[in-house]
């Protein structure tokens, strides 16, 4: 038979209410007492009764992470960092691929409500802000990550995209490189949008004359990427490509072989979150760096803290992104043989 409270409180002569405190973090309660209760719960196997504490009007100790697509080795990382966070909180978290779909993120979403869940961590940039309002009015707390959604006053865990997209652009210009083409997923997608226009500034910003042209994808991932690259060859005379994403970058990458172009002696690219591809493809990806697992992490502990405290702060946590530079990127052909300065 499972161990109750009231076996707690018996075996830790302590009253059933100080067991109860210690249970959902409340009150004051001395350090000695709390670990003498928590070490009976451990030894005895005790196991809390969610299904109750939601009757009983309490928390249910579990959290919703809405992804767009958790093949993409980025979102991967995410989840790692989320998953340690909640797991160290005692919370659960479960996890939704939505494929990029607006209509199966509408099914999660009334599935995460009826399960009855503190809170969602919304990471598709998708959702209608007209949902999220529904969502805080029913008593679920909303962090969305990575991707922000406009109009809407919650918490935003993200990198800072224009920064990354300044940073990548500024990378290839050092290099020499002068005609480029940009890489970026549908600009509907605010961070994807973001990267692009800090790309540009840096562009705007260079003493010299260069020139880029972008191609915007219809889709996500390895495959769109690939698609635009075979589409640039045909049309652009580029020395470099920066991709809005690792993994547009690595359908690059593939595309460029195939068509006889060596990577990074006839075309450099760079990509965009330093995935786990970034280091295994052949040459190693340039990519600009964002912390995935620190994203997730710090996602999860925004939601909880406002789940637990009632914290109505909405301001945004930015970080900053960093240039890693590996073997896809080098100066362009006509300078390094001393065509053109």
């Amino acid at each position: 038979m499972k161990p109750t409270i009231y076996d707690i409180a018996r075996a830790t002569d302590v009253s059933i209410a100080t067991v109860s405190k210690v249970l959902n973090n409340t009150g004051r309660i001395g350090a000695v007492t709390r670990q003498r209760v928590l070490q009976a719960m451990s030894e005895m196997g005790y196991e809390r009764n969610t299904l109750a504490t939601a009757l009983a009007g309490k928390n249910m100790y579990s959290i919703g992470l809405l992804l767009p697509d958790v093949n993409n080795p980025y979102f991967s990382g995410v989840v790692r960092g989320a998953e340690d966070a909640a797991f160290h909180r005692n919370y659960s978290l479960l996890i939704c691929n939505t494929d990029n779909n607006q209509e199966k993120e509408q099914v999660y979403i009334k599935t995460l409500r009826a399960k009855r869940v503190d809170g969602i961590i919304i990471a598709t940039g998708m959702t209608e802000p007209s949902t999220i309002k529904d969502l805080i009015e029913d008593g679920i707390e909303v962090v969305l990550l990575s991707r922000s959604i406009p109009d809407v006053h919650v918490p935003l865990i993200t990198v800072d995209n224009f920064l990354g997209g300044y940073v990548a652009a500024t990378h290839l210009l050092e290099l020499g490189h002068r005609e480029i083409a940009v890489l970026t997923e549908p600009l509907y997608i605010r961070s994807a949008k973001n990267r692009l226009e800090g790309f540009k500034q840096a562009l705007h910003e260079a003493p010299f004359e260069c020139s880029y042209t972008v191609y915007e994808g219809e889709g996500f991932g390895m495959s769109t990427g690939a698609k635009l690259t075979s589409q640039l060859l045909k049309e652009e005379p580029v020395t470099a490509v920066f991709a809005g994403t690792d993994q547009m970058a690595v359908g690059a990458m593939q595309v460029c072989r195939e068509a006889g172009k060596t990577v990074p002696d006839d075309i450099s690219i760079l990509g965009f979150d330093d995935t786990s591809w970034a280091r295994i493809v052949d040459p190693p990806l340039s990519t600009v760096a964002q912390p995935m697992y620190l994203l997730g992490q710090l996602a999860t502990d925004r939601i909880i803290h406002r789940i637990e405290v009632g914290d109505r702060r909405h301001d945004p946590l930015v970080l900053t992104p960093r240039l890693v530079v590996r073997g896809s990127t080098k100066a362009p052909r006509a300078l390094r043989a001393g065509e053109w300065l």
